[in-house]
């Protein structure tokens, strides 16, 4: 990594910008395969029931959403871009959004990301303790967001069927 960020900034960016478009499209196409090759298989009619159908509904509405977003975490961008690759979301809508948070990603490794990824490996390196409650207080906000969120979106569905 070093050597790319010692090139110049324009010519680095392109690079991450392409490094993460071939990973984040091969991830794509690995689930794309298979489910291909899932739907060949004595369990393949499992993809064709209804909860699939609802699932690959949500991810064709929201999907390119969050492989947008995915680009700002850690941990999931692998795991999105292969859903969206085995819900079968169409090009059309998964490669402008693939696009685009390759972009936002290069953007931010190129300038902040390193920093801040070389910040909390000094962290790391010098109180393990501390990056782990670090870590834990992450993960607390990220829990008390989504609870927050489904019991908001549960209270406003009890109030429309009422």
């Amino acid at each position: 990594m070093d050597q790319i960020m010692s090139l110049p900034f324009g010519v680095a960016l392109a690079a991450l910008f392409a490094i993460v478009m071939i990973r984040v499209n091969v991830t794509y196409w690995i689930g794309r395969g298979a489910v291909a090759g899932f739907a060949h298989t004595r369990f393949g009619g499992s993809l064709e029931r209804p909860k699939a159908a609802r699932a690959q509904a949500l991810i064709q509405r929201w999907g390119p959403y969050a492989v947008v977003l995915a680009f700002l975490t850690i941990g999931l961008q692998t795991a999105i871009n292969l859903a969206a690759g085995a819900a079968r979301m169409p090009l059309r809508r998964y490669l402008p959004a693939a696009v685009a948070g390759s972009v936002i990603w290069a953007l931010l490794y190129a300038t902040i990301g390193l920093a801040a990824l070389e910040a909390w490996l000094a962290v790391a390196a010098a109180s393990p303790i501390g990056a782990a409650v670090g870590v834990a207080a992450l993960v607390a906000v990220v829990v008390w967001v989504v609870v927050f969120q489904r019991r908001r979106a549960k209270a406003k569905s009890a109030d429309t069927v009422v």
